[in-house]
């Protein structure tokens, strides 16, 4: 299957468990937002640190926005495969095609780390 439009680079399946690992500590330790509305408010007043997407999101064009916005804001993001996982890591029973981390937490060492890694994945 294609990638869908708003997928700028390929995430390594290690770091999608990572940025899933994050979300995951952050939203028991830190702070999160979650949805669409949410990631592109905390993102317009650059309170992310790291946004993180699904790539099975339908209809794609709820994302589309996303990349360019965190681009202009200098905030990093990543993709992982499933919106259920990036949904349940986020400490939901239903799936989110978006989270972006606000305050990491206990997870601040991930984050740094996930956030020095992005430069080079969007080559």
């Amino acid at each position: 299957m294609a990638r869908p439009i708003y997928v700028r680079f390929e995430t390594p399946s290690d770091l999608a468990d990572k940025a899933l690992q994050l979300v995951q500590v952050a939203s028991e330790t830190g702070k999160v937002r979650v949805g669409t509305n949410e990631v592109t408010k905390s993102s317009e007043r650059s309170e992310a640190k790291l946004v993180v997407m699904a790539e099975d999101v339908d209809p794609v064009e709820i994302l589309v926005h996303i990349p360019m916005l965190c681009e202009e804001k200098r905030i990093p993001y990543l993709y992982v495969p499933k919106k259920q996982r990036l949904g349940q890591s986020a400490g939901l029973s239903k799936s989110a095609a978006s989270v972006a981390v606000v305050e990491p937490g206990e997870a601040k060492g991930l984050l740094d780390e996930l956030a020095t890694q992005f430069p080079n994945l969007k080559k």
